[in-house]
């Protein structure tokens, strides 16, 4: 007897309608699912295997056992088989080690889980040949994203949250990365982040599915399992409904002027850098003749681009105190670079 598909529900619509505009926008021939079968990755899952068809895309799908957790190994066995049944294919399950010992909280257990499932998914991506991942953040995630970012006085670029598309480097967006027929390799897409965490869970019970459901979601011991439990709740009960919208809307704004003043700022650096013989020279005057926001993202650009390290924006000012407030100090150090103004020139070398 043949299986009775499931009835277009609004939520079902919702999200193979946000995974139809992404797949339309990456234009890539073929993508990966990034599977952990939670109600998010299998909702988009499930989407994806009825929209990529219809789309002339190949999908498949990536589970990443963690082995954080007594039994992951089933778990992920489990999310393989609902992606088979789900019709998507090549299915690649691997198991990472993530460094245990480190506080969870941001940077901690959280950041060494995150940066081991991407290495492993840009990993399946180089095996298969396929240029793009999508992954299941929902507009929650980018809401958490951006009170978290707020939270540890993070500058815009981290304000702006997560983009829908964006290179593997998603520290930095603007890394350049190899481009094939129009898609970098390596690129994450996020059809999700206008659906809410809500729909992803309806979309599943709609569609009959049975997802899996963490328990470190609901493990307080973690920084982003409190703000989604206590901090946005409490936010909305005492502003008003509509805060994850807002934040959401805030990142994307965000994006936005980050995005432009990026580009403005490597347009200014071609005529503003130039080689030292220890390293790299700007010209204080033109540095000073630009608006802080520009010529504070022109140091933290150099100083990255050319020795691998990111600035906070207190090391950020120091160094631009050699430009607007100069009177005959020895410099700036900073990790691993010296930075000090020889004339009209600050001159960056490493210590």
């Amino acid at each position: 007897m043949e299986e009775r598909r499931p009835r277009l529900t609004p939520a079902i619509a919702d999200v193979r309608r946000a995974v139809r505009a992404a797949l339309e926008a990456a234009g890539s021939p073929d993508v990966l699912v990034a599977l952990s079968g939670g109600p998010d990755s299998l909702a988009l899952a499930a989407a994806t295997a009825f929209e990529a068809p219809r789309a002339g895309v190949r999908a498949g799908a990536v589970i990443v056992d963690h082995g954080l957790q007594e039994g992951s190994d089933a778990v992920a066995e489990r999310a393989a088989g609902q992606a088979h049944a789900l019709g998507l294919d090549p299915v690649l399950v691997t198991r990472v080690e993530v460094a245990t010992g480190a506080a969870s909280v941001t940077g901690g257990a959280e950041a060494a889980a995150r940066s081991a499932r991407y290495a492993a998914i840009d990993a399946a991506l180089e095996a298969t040949g396929t240029r793009a991942v999508l992954l299941g953040h929902t507009l929650d995630d980018q809401a958490e994203t951006v009170l978290l970012g707020l939270a540890r006085g993070a500058g815009a670029a981290s304000l702006a949250g997560m983009a829908p598309m964006s290179g593997p480097a998603d520290a930095d967006p603007h890394h350049p990365h190899e481009v094939t027929n129009g898609v970098a390799k390596g690129t994450r897409i996020r059809p999700l982040l206008g659906i809410r965490r809500a729909q992803t869970e309806q979309f599943c019970a709609d569609s009959g599915l049975d997802p899996w459901h963490d328990p470190h979601n609901a493990s307080r011991e973690f920084t982003r399992v409190r703000v989604r439990s206590t901090v946005l709740p409490l936010l909305e009960r005492e502003l008003g409904p509509g805060i994850a919208e807002a934040l959401a809307r805030t990142a994307e704004q965000l994006r936005e002027d980050d995005e432009t003043l990026h580009d403005m700022a490597i347009e200014t650096i071609e005529d503003l850098v130039e080689h030292a013989e220890a390293g790299i020279a700007i010209s204080a005057g033109a540095l000073a003749a630009n608006p802080a926001a520009l010529r504070n993202r022109i140091i933290r650009y150099v100083v990255d681009s050319e020795f691998g390290v990111s600035l906070s924006r207190t090391q950020t000012l120091a160094v631009a105190a050699l430009v607007t407030d100069w009177h005959g100090q020895k410099g700036v150090d900073l990790p691993g670079i010296r930075v000090v103004r020889q004339g009209g020139r600050v001159e960056f070398s490493r210590a």
